[in-house]
């Protein structure tokens, strides 16, 4: 099963696409800081669209919106993750949504692991050289992996 991983966010959102234990793509949409909202919203939307035609997932895998301190912030990151959900919808793509600690227990043993102990799991998931850069990659691609865990465990 093709899954695309998504680490939401407005001026970062990362993406991911596995396949089994190969990690096929990878990467983040970026949106410039001072542009303005409903610009950058178009700006993932499209990337989003684009790497969904090029990539061609069965479902979308994405990260749930927690956050503790930042208001503004999380409302940003919401309307981005709104704009991924849409996508996915368009696309036909079903859904399946996971809260930062569980991906975190499932891929580092470790519901509060740090960026770092992440992206080694990660890297050490799909053999590869050097962790993806940015952490926000490979955020993306822990929220697919642990989709494709879940689907295998059901």
């Amino acid at each position: 099963m093709r899954i695309l991983g998504i680490d939401p966010g407005t001026g970062i959102c990362g993406f991911g696409v596995i396949e089994g234990t190969t990690a096929i793509d990878y990467g983040v949409i970026s949106t410039p800081p001072h542009t303005p909202l409903p610009d950058r919203l178009e700006d993932i939307y499209n990337s989003l669209h684009e790497i969904i035609k090029q990539d061609r997932p069965e479902v979308m895998a994405i990260e749930k919106l927690f956050f503790k301190q930042n208001i503004t912030t999380g409302i940003s990151v919401a309307e981005a993750r709104g704009i991924c959900l849409l996508v996915a919808k368009q696309c036909g793509l079903p859904i399946y949504e996971y809260a930062p600690n569980q991906i975190k227990m499932a891929i580092a043993g470790d519901g509060h692991a740090h960026k770092a102990q992440m992206q080694e799991m990660v890297r050490l998931h799909f053999k590869l050289k050097t962790a993806p850069k940015p952490d926000d990659a490979a955020d993306a691609l822990a929220v697919a992996i642990v989709h494709s865990f879940v689907s295998k465990s059901q």
